[in-house]
C-alpha cells in the first residue's frame, strides 16, 4: 500500500512526519510518500497570529488536501488543530505524547525567576504571556513569530532577552540542550493537546482509519480528548490564555487542570478535576462549566478582542 502523508514544510513539521512514517513502516507493509503543503500560517511569518487569522491558520490546508484526495493523511501538532469539527475528516490516531512543559530559552543563561526587571521575552502564545505575566508582572513580553530556528537566531541577535517555546518541539529538532529552564505544570499549564501528535484521515476511509489505529495511544487520545472538549466548550480558540493537561494519574482515572487569565495575567481561575478515563469528554465539559461559571467567558471574550 502506498500511502500519501501531508505535512507542513517546517524542520520540526517534517520530523514529525518522518517519524509517524517511521512508526508507519514498523507495524505494515507500506510505502510512504512525504507530500509538503503551505499553509497560511507558514506564508506569513511577520504578522501576529490574530491579524493573520486564527482558527486553522496551520492546518486548513492540511485538511483540504485531505478532502480534495490529494493525500490520505496528514500529521499536526495537536495544539494548533482547531477544536471546530470539518465534516469528513477525523483524528485517527494520537501517539504517545511527548512532555507537555513549556522550556525558556534565555541569552544570558538565567531562569525565570533571574530575568532583570523589564526583561523582554518573546512568544507567540496569549497562555504564554499571561502566564508569564501572572508569574512576573515586571517582565516585558513581546510577541515573536517564525519556525524555532528563527526564533532561536532572534534571541541570539538581541532582539530579546529570552524566549518560551514548548519543550517537546525542541527535544523533536535534538535542541533541549538549549533550554535553561522548563516552566513545567504548575507554573505554566501547557496549551491543549501540546506536546501530542494528532494524525487525521477522511473519515469514510477505513482502511487508512484502521492502519493509523495501530499508531494511537488510548492514555494520549483521551487526555487531549478531555482538553479539547474543556476548550470547545469555552469557545476559546487559540488566542485566549487558556491552558489545560489531563493525564492518567491513576490506573483508569484522568486528571484535567485548567486555567484561564485576563490578557495581563493579573486575574486568572484555576481549575481541577477528575474522571473516569473512558469518559473523558465529560471530564472536560465538567471543568469548563466549572470555569464559565466562575467568569471565564468574560475573560475570554475581552482577550479575544485584545487579540483581534
Amino acid at each position: 500500500m502506498k500511502l500519501r502523508l501531508g505535512t507542513r514544510s517546517s524542520a520540526l513539521a517534517r520530523w514529525q512526519a518522518q517519524w509517524v512514517t517511521d512508526r508507519l513502516l514498523e507495524v505494515a507493509d507500506v510505502e510512504v510518500e512525504l507530500v509538503p503543503i503551505s499553509t497560511r500560517g507558514d506564508r506569513d511569518q511577520t504578522s501576529q497570529i490574530g491579524a493573520v487569522g486564527a482558527i486553522g491558520v496551520f492546518t486548513k490546508e492540511l485538511q483540504r488536501a485531505l478532502l480534495d484526495d490529494r493525500v490520505d493523511l496528514v500529521v499536526h501538532s495537536l495544539k494548533d488543530l482547531p477544536t471546530v469539527p470539518v465534516e469528513g475528516v477525523s483524528i485517527a490516531a494520537v501517539p504517545p505524547r511527548e512532555t507537555v512543559a513549556d522550556a525558556l530559552v534565555s541569552r544570558e543563561g538565567r531562569r525565570l525567576r533571574e530575568l532583570p526587571v523589564g526583561a523582554k521575552v518573546g512568544t507567540g502564545s496569549q497562555r504564554r504571556r499571561a502566564l508569564l505575566l501572572s508569574a512576573r508582572s515586571d517582565l516585558d513580553v513581546q510577541p515573536i513569530r517564525g519556525n524555532v530556528d528563527t526564533r532561536l537566531a532572534k534571541l541570539a541577535a538581541g532582539e530579546y532577552d529570552a524566549i518560551v517555546l514548548a519543550e517537546a518541539g525542541l527535544k523533536r529538532l535534538g535542541l533541549e540542550d538549549r533550554a535553561t529552564e522548563v516552566l513545567a505544570p504548575p507554573l505554566l499549564l501547557p496549551a491543549v493537546g501540546q506536546g501530542a501528535l494528532g494524525i487525521e484521515a477522511r473519515s469514510d476511509d477505513r482502511a487508512i482509519r484502521e492502519l493509523l489505529a495501530r499508531l494511537d495511544d488510548p492514555a494520549a487520545h483521551a487526555a487531549v480528548t478531555a482538553e479539547r472538549a474543556m476548550l470547545a466548550r469555552l469557545c476559546a480558540g487559540c488566542l485566549a490564555p487558556v491552558g489545560g493537561w489531563a493525564r492518567c494519574e491513576a490506573a483508569g482515572q484522568l486528571t484535567l487542570s485548567a486555567v484561564v487569565l485576563s490578557a495581563d495575567g493579573a486575574t486568572r481561575l484555576d481549575t481541577e478535576a477528575c474522571g473516569d478515563v473512558s469518559e473523558s469528554e465529560a471530564l472536560g465539559l465538567r471543568v469548563a462549566e466549572d470555569l464559565l461559571e466562575r467568569g471565564a467567558g468574560a475573560l475570554i471574550e475581552a482577550a479575544h478582542d485584545s487579540a483581534s
